[in-house]
């Protein structure tokens, strides 16, 4: 799958693994079907014709041959799944990280409106799925194909009528096996992959908010909504089973019938003497080895209904392009962080959400030097959390955003971010000890500058008294309060040190009592040197932030001097 794969086609295409590694379980695959119709061929022409009591003599090259095709009918199987997944596996780990590189520029704002559980989905169900395209659509088809053409050309050496009934046979029994299996199943099997991500999202839904749901009595609803979405799902996979099963019977009857057909057609040759017993044996037998190879065929057309869904799914979660109005990474990133020079500078600066008709922020113009801290304010949607993704690069910047002497538009977002770094209104904290959750900032940090930081934050008889660094946080942090959370974020931010720092609305989820002492605690510990963008829908104490701006509507309104007291509130 390239980078600019959107389609299902590309998707699939990608999907296969290259020709040089997979031929090798093509040829494996063609070389196994074809020894066990052999196979068969062989003993029956040796059975038929050991019951006529020829010399020894005319037997041993049939003998050896049955010992040969039933040896290498297994060795090639083995080669054909050795060499089949190898190469399937290999382009599925490929598919999934150029899968993940596609994803990573829409992070965060263009997945918003993205449910997780689909997006699990597709980098999981779905991508798996694909790794059945090598390996039960094509190698399947392109082995019995071959064997059955083979098999075709085989009897028509012996009796060219019996050739023609064999060939009618298989034609017959792949257009209504493969008509049966799309009227029973299809349906169900396009269904699948979504049902799967349904399911998904219902369980992530009920373990991320438990403890709400509990609250408010909607407990037992999530659970039946789980149940309902589970049914579904099983009702899909039962309907694509008995579908399978109805396919496998179908082929299983037919080639009863071409059997009997071949029969039919070779009695009067066997009757005049112008077929032989051995030869009658191989002409009536060799259509049951075919169809036994031939039975894949049904179960590859199920299997491409399916792949080509889950490729469906996963195109329309790629967009051919980032939207525009997120940062494009158009810039090869230098692992350098830009100067901050006389700090950070918008102007005329306008700001979109993707798929919004009208831009969140308006000709902003808005000046921060090193060591400012600057308080913004503003009601709820007013576009205070939009002006913090513009900062650090998430959302694009239609105007001027400079970086010391450089326009943004001329650094890598990712360098930018290098400079202006983000503590967000709900951090990312991971289900691992707080070591770990530390270390990704700096990774050469010891245990004692880890310390340093949360002692910097407050955190240090917190940390001492939970055991110091081996204690988990739990998942997204269910083991912390929010304002430990917020602690953790700051602490990981000190590590990384950026000179520039915003902090979305950290005291949300904080009592009103701890609010002050948080902000104190993280604005306190921030070092002088460094300039800090407060977004905050509450009151600050005086003395902690040196500017006041106000956002209303989309638009900056400067305000100079300190925060407004809590008597004040937020008022312009």
């Amino acid at each position: 799958m390239t980078a600019t794969a959107t389609t299902p086609g590309a998707v699939l295409r990608g999907a296969m693994p290259p020709a040089r590694r997979f031929w090798w379980a093509l040829a494996a695959g063609f070389a196994s079907e074809a020894s066990a119709v052999a196979l068969l061929a062989v003993s029956a022409w040796l059975i038929v014709r050991a019951s006529e009591q020829p010399p020894v003599l005319y037997l041993s090259a049939a003998v050896v041959g049955v010992r040969f095709f039933a040896i290498s009918r297994a060795s090639f199987r083995y080669l054909e799944r050795l060499t089949g997944h190898d190469a399937a596996l290999r382009q599925l780990a490929s598919t999934r990280a150029d899968l993940v590189r596609r994803l990573v520029p829409l992070a965060p704002d263009g997945l918003a409106r993205t449910r997780r559980g689909s997006v699990l989905g597709a980098l999981v169900d779905d991508v798996d799925e694909l790794q059945n395209l090598p390996l039960r659509v094509v190698q399947p088809l392109v082995s019995s194909a071959l064997v059955a053409l083979g098999a075709v050309v085989l009897v028509a050496f012996v009796w060219w009528p019996a050739a023609l009934t064999l060939l009618a046979c298989l034609l017959v029994a792949a257009a209504i096996a493969t008509l049966w299996g799309w009227a029973s199943g299809a349906r169900a099997e396009r269904a699948i992959a979504p049902l799967r991500a349904r399911l998904a999202d219902a369980v992530l839904d009920h373990i991320g908010s438990l403890d709400v749901l509990t609250a408010f009595g909607a407990e037992a609803q999530s659970r039946k909504r789980i149940a309902r979405s589970d049914a579904d799902l099983r009702h899909a996979v039962v309907r694509r089973s008995a579908a399978q099963a109805g396919t496998a019977a179908l082929v299983s009857l037919l080639a009863g019938a071409a059997s009997i057909a071949a029969v039919l057609v070779a009695a009067p040759g066997a009757a005049s003497g112008s077929l032989t017993g051995p030869s009658l044996a191989v002409v009536v037998l060799v259509p049951m080895a075919v169809f036994e190879v031939f039975a894949s065929v049904p179960m590859a057309a199920s299997a491409w209904r399916q792949v080509r869904a889950s490729a469906e799914r996963i195109a329309d979660s790629l967009p051919a392009a980032p939207p525009a109005e997120l940062a494009r990474e158009t810039i090869e990133p230098t692992g350098d962080a830009p100067a901050l020079g006389d700090g950070i500078r918008l102007h005329a600066a306008t700001v979109r959400w993707p798929g919004a008709a009208e831009p969140a922020l308006r000709d902003v113009d808005l000046a921060i030097r090193p060591g400012e801290r600057v308080l913004v304010i503003g009601s709820s949607g007013a576009g205070k959390s939009t002006l913090a993704h513009a900062l650090v690069r998430f959302l694009e910047t239609e105007g001027g955003y400079d970086v010391g002497p450089r326009s943004v538009h001329e650094l890598s977002p990712d360098d930018v971010r290098l400079t202006v770094g983000l503590c967000e209104q709900h951090p990312m904290l991971f289900d691992e000890d707080i070591r770990q959750n530390l270390l990704f900032a700096r990774d050469t940090a010891t245990d004692a500058e880890l310390e340093a930081a949360l002692d910097r934050v407050g955190l240090g008889p917190w940390l001492r008294a939970r055991g110091g660094l081996d204690a988990r946080v739990g998942e997204r942090g269910a083991l912390v309060s929010g304002g430990q959370a917020q602690r953790i974020a700051l602490a990981r931010a000190l590590l990384r040190g950026f000179p520039v720092l915003v902090l979305d609305e950290p005291t949300a989820g904080v009592d009103p009592e701890g609010s002050d002492r948080l902000l104190a605690d993280l604005l306190g510990a921030v070092g002088d040197d460094q300039a800090v963008v407060l977004i905050s829908h509450v009151t600050v104490p005086d003395g902690l932030v040196d500017r006041v701006v106000r956002i209303e509507d989309g638009r900056l309104l400067a305000r100079s001097g300190p925060a407004p007291s809590p008597a004040q509130g937020l008022a312009p």
